[in-house]
């Protein structure tokens, strides 16, 4: 009886140990001049880190006491910022589309996909909006600590009309099994829903939602890339883009559109689609509506700046893509013009090699916007877009892309100062001397 009493005693004490929190990791950055995410001067400051947020901001010195759980970090003067953020990713295609598709074998996709997750927090991205693909399984590695990327917002499958951007049909294969009863690839593996007609695009935006998107993607007029789809073709009428948009404002969140053309974007915006993807061709009177209806522009400057081999383009993609730089100028003037509301995204799509370049976005920009407005794109206002998800965004603990007392801790030291020259920005291995995302330090060379 006595040793029973003894054990259960144990078990007790063993159980309250285990029960005890370990302490926070705690990180002081001291001499370091912060680009706050909204501000145009930086400010000399400490900066605390209390586990996975900022909990303290002081322009007087700040002590803690030096514990096996506490960091203190001298920047040397450094530029401490927000982690990057990039609201158009598709962090799972790092290859060509229908060979990830039709002939990858299983894991070939995820194991590209991890790869591209790890070198892109190791380019000072911290989040990411994820604009189509299957990126759900790779988010839970990443939340999960399992392996080192940055956080994603998904869009899941893509919605596509037949004939569309997101019909990759080798006539082998067609539709989802909803719809036909046939199967098809592109479905099974997560790339592509084709839907037609209100009840399919309502069915296949429930579909979509419920696999644990934060928003949706739909096609909406003619591509670059797309095997049957005319760059200048609009795609889904007013009615089946309604319906998608009213789905996802029951689900308390919004829907993202790939649009090049003038009808396009404007069936858009009227049917209540938030955030407007490429849109290079719109007029004078559809940047007019973007502006007054509070939309989203959501364009990219790299992606339409390079030889179309350089871009990855083959075929008869190359033609198209020179139809798409040849409006994207107008389309950057009267954006900047209207004073839109910008997004900093980059849409690289393809190998590894390609991925690499999302930095060269920041000086891709410089010759429309200052430092200072590229820096607050990058931070703070895909920070404000993403919160269009609502409660489907998953990362509510904290505020992202800033520093201020509350937020997430995804923070980088610059070498210089990138509200003076953007371009220290463009090469992440020379000048980020520490990433930090969620309060953990994924790169530290001081």
């Amino acid at each position: 009886m006595k040793k029973i009493i003894t054990t259960i005693a144990l078990m007790v004490v063993l159980s309250s140990l285990n029960a005890q929190e370990k302490p926070k990791q705690i990180t002081l950055f001291t001499n370091v001049q912060v680009f706050d995410g909204t501000s145009d001067k930086l400010i000399k400051a400490d900066v605390l880190v209390e586990g996975n947020l900022i909990k303290q901001i002081s322009k007087e010195p700040l002590m803690v006491a030096q514990t096996d759980n506490v960091s203190i970090i001298d920047g040397g003067g450094k530029t401490l910022m927000p982690g990057l953020t990039d609201a158009h990713t598709h962090i799972m295609w790092t290859d060509d589309i229908e060979n990830l598709i039709y002939s990858a074998p299983e894991g070939w996709s995820g194991t590209l996909a991890a790869v591209n997750a790890g070198e892109m927090l190791q380019r000072g991205f911290t989040t990411i909006r994820d604009n189509g693909g299957p990126a759900f399984g790779l988010k839970k590695a990443i939340d999960e600590h399992i392996i080192p990327g940055p956080r994603i917002l998904p869009a899941g499958a893509f919605i596509s009309q037949t004939s569309g951007h997101g019909d990759y049909d080798q006539r082998m294969f067609y539709l989802s099994p909803h719809f036909t009863g046939q199967i098809d690839k592109a479905y099974i593996r997560g790339w592509t829903i084709v839907a037609d007609g209100v009840a399919e695009v309502q069915k296949a935006s429930r579909d979509v939602l419920r696999s644990g998107a934060t928003h949706l993607k739909v096609f909406g007029s003619g591509s670059i890339t797309g095997a049957h789809d005319p760059i200048d073709v609009t795609e889904y009428t007013y009615e089946e883009l309604k319906a998608l948009a009213d789905e996802t404002k029951k689900w308390g969140t919004y829907a993202a559109i790939h649009a090049y053309s003038d009808e396009g974007i404007q069936n858009a915006i009227k049917a209540g689609i938030k955030s407007i993807e490429h849109g290079l061709f719109a007029s004078e009177e559809t940047m007019e509506m973007i502006k007054k209806n509070d939309v989203w522009f959501s364009t990219q400057f790299l992606a339409f700046s390079l030889p179309p081999e350089k871009a990855g383009m083959k075929g008869e993609a190359v033609s198209k893509y020179l139809t798409a730089q040849e409006g994207a100028q107008k389309g950057y003037e009267r954006a900047k013009k209207y004073g839109v509301k910008m997004t900093f995204g980059t849409d690289i799509l393809g190998s590894l090699e390609l991925h690499r370049m999302q930095n060269l976005e920041f000086t891709a920009r410089s010759k429309y916007f200052t430092p200072y407005e590229i820096l607050k794109q990058a931070t703070s206002q895909n920070a404000e877009l993403f919160e269009l998800s609502g409660e489907r965004h998953p990362y509510k603990e904290g505020k992202l892309g800033v520093i201020e007392e509350g937020a997430y801790a995804d923070l980088l030291l610059v070498n210089g100062n990138p509200l003076e020259d953007i371009s220290l920005l463009a090469a992440p291995d020379k000048n980020l001397s520490l990433i930090m995302k969620d309060g953990v330090i994924y790169k530290n060379s001081l």
